[in-house]
């Protein structure tokens, strides 16, 4: 049985992301409680049930420590578990809620009375979920629209099993870096096509600017210092049992030399790892 297992921070899109799967052909059940996960799936499994969405969120606090155990339970089972958190920023996640005038799960049953008290209120919510958040996979929703979301959480899953899976991501620093990447690479200091006219309306995925970026001896040894440094150490993140690692590389608009640095890395280790792609900026545009 295939099991995508969907928790994370109240307003971050867990939703959408049950959408997502349904649509992909999952059987999605919203809001289970721990304690019943190992239950629900022997009667799925009984019911012939090949793939299963399951979010869990912070309306079962009391037992959400049970969850990381249940879910080496269910692997023993010869179950395929994929762990997936969704997450945002908490100024993005006041603002949603103060736009869709909903109440925070931990509120008490009453609206918040105050932006602190909310704050406080997610401050308090994500110390609760930390572990989760530690050995999930992590999307940052912060930035991302619906149909993003969507898109990447049926790249995810989608994506053959593995033990090990690398996401590369590009992204624009002039809106922020994103909170779910492992590593961080700052490449603003390489030459920029967004200074040719020839360039600027282009993309790293058009050929004209990846020959300009080819052409540079700054870009491709920042690319081979990229790639010793995570072939160095990926092996021992792997031996540690992860699941996926993010890789953000970040320029200051997320259009050129990011992006093409992204699709580089990601050809370069597909033929060891499996790979997936995602340039947050451009695939905001489509």
């Amino acid at each position: 049985m295939d099991i995508i297992l969907i928790t994370g921070m109240s307003g971050s899109g867990k939703s959408v992301a049950l959408n997502a799967l349904e649509d992909a052909g999952y059987y999605c059940v919203d809001n289970l409680p721990p304690e019943l996960l190992i239950p629900f799936v022997r009667l799925e499994e009984q019911q012939k049930e090949q793939r299963l969405a399951i979010a869990i969120d912070v309306r079962s606090a009391k037992s959400l420590h049970l969850l990381p155990e249940q879910i080496v339970l269910l692997r023993d089972m010869g179950m395929t578990v994929k762990s997936v958190f969704l997450d945002a920023s908490s100024d993005t996640l006041q603002r949603r809620y103060s736009e869709s005038r909903r109440k925070h799960p931990l509120s008490g049953g009453a609206q918040s009375k105050s932006d602190k008290a909310l704050m406080e209120t997610l401050q308090f919510e994500r110390e609760l979920l930390s572990d989760l958040r530690e050995r999930a996979h992590v999307i940052d929703t912060s930035l991302l629209r619906s149909a993003q979301l969507q898109t990447y959480i049926k790249t995810l899953v989608n994506a053959p099993t593995a033990q090990l899976t690398l996401v590369f991501e590009s992204f624009g620093f002039k809106r922020g870096i994103p909170s779910d990447a492992d590593y961080v690479f700052d490449i603003r200091m390489l030459p920029n096509p967004h200074y040719e006219s020839a360039l600027k309306a282009l993309t790293g995925r058009d050929a004209p600017v990846q020959e300009y970026l080819r052409q540079s001896e700054e870009f491709v040894q920042m690319q081979l210092q990229i790639e010793g440094f995570l072939k160095q150490w990926i092996p021992a993140i792997e031996r540690d049992h992860r699941s996926y690692v993010t890789v953000a590389i970040g320029c200051t608009g997320g259009q050129h030399r990011s992006v093409f640095m992204v699709e580089q890395l990601a050809q370069s280790f597909s033929t060891r790892w499996l790979t997936l792609k995602r340039h947050r900026e451009l695939d905001a545009l489509q």
